[in-house]
C-alpha cells in the first residue's frame, strides 16, 4: 500500500521535530564544551571584573548568605554542586555557571526555534549569543549572570508553548519558573507584566479566569519560598551573613539591593543620551553588526505580523534596558546581558524571515531552481557570522590557566605570622578558611566592611607587633599608612606586603 500525503506530512513533521531536537542537543553541547574548556579550574581572586565570584564560592560552599540581593536560588543550586565527585569545591561551583550558562543558550536556541519557525536561525541567535564575550565570560567564572538569562529565557519559552497550545498548565508552570526567577534576581520582576500582557492580547478571556488566577498567584507565591531561605539560614549564624537578614527591615533591605539603592536611578534626562550610547558602544563589541541588522528585521517582522511577541519581547528590553542605564555602577555591562539574550531571539526571528523570503524570491523568480542553493548558501553564511570571531573570543575569556586565587591563598598562608591581621578585599582568603579550613588564627580585615570593637583592638594590637599584612595595596592605601608613620615592605612583590611600625601610631 503506498503512503498516503498525510502519513508523508507525518513523517515529515516527525523528522524536523527530530532535527530541531538534535540541533538544540547540539548547541548546548558545543555551547557547553566551550565553557567547559575555558572554565576557571579553582578559586577565583578579586579584580573589576570578577568582584564577587571568590565570595560567592565560598558562600556557595557555606550555604551562607550573600551581598545584597541575596541570591537565595544561586546560592542553594550551586551548593548542590559542590556535592560532585571530582575538582576542588571552587572549580564545582565555576562548573554552576557553565551548566547554567548551557542550558541558557539552548533555552534561546527553544525559543528562537519557536518564533523564527528556522532551526538554521534559531542555531545562530543561540550560538551568536552564547559565544559573545560578556556573557562567555561569565559561564566560566562563579557568577549569578547565566542562571538569570536561563530564567528569562525558560520563561519566555513556557510561555509560547502555552500560546502554541493553549493548556493551562503552561500558565501555571509559568507562575513558577517567573517566581524562582525573582528569588534569584530581582530584575526579572519585569517579565510579570510582560507575560500577562502576553496572555491578555492572546486569550483576553483568560483574565475572568479566576480559577486560573488564583492557581497562577499560590503558585507564584510558593516558588518564592527561597526568599525563606534568607532569615531561617541569618538564624543559624552562617560564617558568611551579608545584612543578617533575621528581621523584616533588615530582609527587606537585602532583597531590594541594600546599600546599591543609592545607586539605582542616578541619572536624569539629559544625562541619558550619553548612557545610550555607552550601550551602544558595549552592544556592538558583543554582537556582530550582520547579527544586529537581523535582529532590526526581527523586530519590524513581529510588530507587522505578532503584536503580542512584541509586548513579550519589547517590554522585559526596555525594562532592562532602562533599569540599567539607570545604574550608576563601574560594572554596569552586565546587567546588559538580557538585553543581548532578547536581541538574539529578535535576529533569530529576523534571519528566519529572510531565509523564508529568500526561498520565496527564488521559487517566484526561477522555478527550475532548486531553492535549497541559494538558501544554503544564505544559512552557511549566517552561521559563518557567531563562529568567525570564535577564536578570538575563546582567547579573550578563557580562563582555564588562572591559578591566581590558589596563589593568593598558599602565599598568604605560609609567608602570615601566626594571628596576623591580613587587609583584604573580597579576596580568595575567605575560602581558605571557610571552605578548605586553614589559617584560621589569620583575622581577615576590610576598610569596606565594618568592623568591631574587638576585631579593631586585635588588628590595632597585630600592628604594634609587626603581624599586619595587606593584599594588593592601593597607592591611597600606601600613602595612608607613610602619613601615619609606617611603610609596606614586600613580602611576595605585587601582592602581598607587611605593615613594618614606623614612627607614629595608625587607627584601624
Amino acid at each position: 500500500m503506498e503512503p498516503t500525503s498525510s502519513d508523508k506530512t507525518g513523517k515529515a513533521r516527525y523528522r524536523r521535530r527530530l532535527v530541531a531536537a538534535l540541533a538544540g542537543a547540539g548547541v548546548v553541547l558545543f555551547a557547553g564544551t566551550l565553557y567547559l574548556l575555558t572554565l576557571a579550574p579553582t578559586v577565583l581572586h578579586y579584580t573589576i571584573e570578577m568582584k564577587d565570584s571568590a565570595v560567592l564560592q565560598a558562600t556557595a560552599y557555606t550555604l551562607g548568605i550573600g551581598h545584597p540581593t541575596g541570591y537565595p536560588t544561586y546560592t542553594i543550586l550551586t551548593h548542590l554542586f559542590t556535592y560532585l565527585p571530582f575538582g576542588d569545591f571552587a572549580y564545582r561551583v565555576n562548573l554552576a555557571s557553565a551548566v547554567f550558562g548551557a542550558l541558557a543558550v539552548g533555552a534561546l536556541y527553544a525559543v528562537g526555534l519557536r518564533l523564527g519557525g528556522s532551526i538554521v536561525a534559531a542555531l545562530v541567535g543561540s550560538l551568536a549569543f552564547g559565544t559573545s564575550p560578556l556573557f562567555w565570560s561569565q559561564a566560566v567564572i562563579s557568577e549569578v549572570y547565566t542562571l538569570h538569562v536561563f530564567f528569562l529565557a525558560l520563561a519566555l519559552l513556557v510561555v509560547l508553548v502555552w500560546r502554541a497550545r493553549r493548556e493551562d498548565k503552561y500558565l501555571l508552570l509559568a507562575a513558577v519558573v517567573l517566581g524562582l526567577s525573582v528569588t534569584h534576581h530581582l530584575t526579572s520582576g519585569l517579565l510579570l507584566p510582560s507575560a500577562a500582557a502576553f496572555v491578555l492580547l492572546v486569550e483576553p478571556r483568560k483574565i475572568l479566569d479566576w480559577k486560573i488566577i488564583l492557581k497562577g498567584i499560590g503558585l507564584f507565591l510558593l516558588a518564592l519560598v527561597p526568599y525563606a531561605y534568607l532569615p531561617i539560614r541569618s538564624r543559624m549564624d552562617p560564617p558568611i551573613n551579608a545584612r543578617d537578614p533575621s528581621n523584616w527591615e533588615r530582609f527587606k533591605d537585602l532583597v531590594t539591593g541594600g546599600e546599591f539603592k543609592a545607586n539605582m536611578w542616578a541619572f536624569g534626562p539629559e544625562e541619558l543620551p550619553g548612557r545610550i550610547e555607552m550601550y551602544l558602544d558595549h552592544l556592538t563589541g558583543q554582537l556582530h553588526w550582520a547579527f544586529l541588522a537581523a535582529g532590526i528585521v526581527g523586530f519590524a517582522y513581529l510588530l507587522a505580523r505578532d503584536r503580542a511577541t512584541v509586548v513579550l519581547l519589547g517590554l522585559p528590553f526596555f525594562g532592562f534596558l532602562f533599569y540599567a542605564l539607570e545604574y550608576d555602577i563601574e560594572d554596569v555591562q552586565y546587567y546588559f546581558i538580557p538585553t543581548y539574550a532578547i536581541l538574539s531571539v529578535c535576529a533569530c526571528v529576523g534571519l528566519g524571515a529572510l531565509l523564508r523570503g529568500t526561498e520565496a524570491l527564488v521559487r517566484r523568480v526561477s522555478p527550475a531552481v532548486r531553492t535549497s542553493v541559494p538558501v544554503g548558501a544564505l544559512s552557511l553564511l549566517a552561521l559563518a557570522v557567531p563562529l568567525s570571531s570564535l577564536a578570538e573570543n575563546y582567547e579573550g575569556v578563557d580562563m582555564s590557566e588562572d591559578h591566581e586565587g590558589r596563589r593568593i591563598i598558599e602565599v598568604v598562608a605560609r609567608e602570615a605570622r601566626p594571628n596576623a591581621t591580613v587587609i583584604h578585599h573580597r579576596g580568595p582568603l575567605q575560602y581558605m578558611q571557610l571552605v578548605e579550613g586553614r589559617r584560621k588564627d589569620i583575622q581577615l580585615w576590610s576598610f569596606a566592611e565594618p568592623q568591631s570593637k574587638e576585631s579593631t583592638a586585635r588588628a590595632e594590637d597585630a600592628l604594634h607587633d609587626g603581624r599586619v599584612y595587606e593584599l594588593f595595596p592601593s597607592k591611597n592605601r600606601r600613602r595612608f599608612f607613610e602619613d601615619a608613620g609606617y611603610r609596606l615592605a614586600v613580602v611576595e612583590e605585587g601582592m602581598l606586603y607587611r605593615v613594618v611600625r614606623g614612627e607614629g601610631p595608625v587607627t584601624m
